[in-house]
């Protein structure tokens, strides 16, 4: 008998994206949450804090971007 729907697999697809999903929107809120915070510190004259935060910043768009960049590679590679 044929296999309408491969469950495992579909469960598979729906974990990873729930991860991915959350996980991606998790990181790009430090990012947000890093731009956010170089603003207040350096109208504050804090330097040391606001470069501290904007390299948090960074580092988390760049994880973003390395994501968004991963998932296209995995959808078009199969």
């Amino acid at each position: 008998m044929a296999v309408i729907v491969e469950t495992k697999d579909l469960l598979y697809t729906v974990i990873a994206s729930l991860i991915a999903g959350i996980g991606i929107t998790a990181v790009f809120s430090i990012a947000i949450w890093g731009a956010a915070r170089f603003v207040d510190f350096s109208l504050d004259e804090r330097r040391l804090a606001a470069a501290a935060v904007a390299l948090v910043g960074l580092l988390a768009l760049l994880v973003t971007l390395a994501a968004v960049a991963f998932g296209l590679v995995v959808m078009t590679s199969k």
